[in-house]
């Protein structure tokens, strides 16, 4: 059994083409984990994307996640709301000035509360100073990134009202995931 799956490629060619998000309550703080962790990074991962059939790194092993994360250019900045990761998001540095927001999303169960688009709006403001953080870096010429039709029924949304336009869509058959969560049970 197979599902219709529509990715969608947005980018950002200009600092000016963003449109931050209101910040939600002072409860939620944005950090950089300066500490690469493949636990950690694994564990947001997961929690993140577990419900929606995130599944591309299960299968790296502990030196290929320290590879990842340990790559010039790449970090992890993660929205707390209370002390608890809430959501993250991964940038990762690319060739001739491209950053490209890997992963970004939320914990099903801090969804919908405004967390996301001021989570979004930190996460492309630090993309586009992220070679002031990294000397040698190509100073950052473009901001991008890709949803998929599994991912949150507002994340389209979120994208389009932080500044993204549309640059590729292409439709694909995967395989029918399996139940979805990080493990039985997990709230969905």
């Amino acid at each position: 059994m197979s599902i219709t799956v529509t990715t969608w490629s947005l980018e950002q060619t200009s600092p000016a083409d963003q449109r931050p998000a209101a910040a939600p309550s002072d409860d939620v703080k944005i950090v950089r984990a300066e500490v690469h962790s493949p636990e950690f990074s694994r564990f947001l991962y997961t929690a993140v994307g577990g419900d929606i059939h995130w599944n591309d790194r299960l299968t790296m092993s502990y030196a290929q996640w320290e590879e990842l994360l340990g790559r010039p250019g790449t970090e992890t900045w993660v929205a707390y709301e209370k002390g608890t990761p809430a959501g993250y998001a991964e940038l990762q540095a690319q060739d001739e000035g491209s950053v490209e927001i890997v992963y970004f999303g939320l914990v099903p169960a801090f969804r919908g509360r405004r967390i996301g688009g001021h989570l979004l709006s930190y996460a492309v403001s630090r993309a586009w100073d992220l070679a002031e953080r990294w000397p040698g870096l190509t100073p950052t010429k473009r901001v991008w990134l890709h949803t998929c039709s599994k991912d949150g029924p507002h994340a389209m949304d979120n994208y389009l009202r932080r500044g993204f336009t549309l640059f590729d869509t292409k439709v694909e058959q995967e395989p029918e995931p399996a139940a979805p969560g990080p493990w039985p049970g997990a709230h969905t």
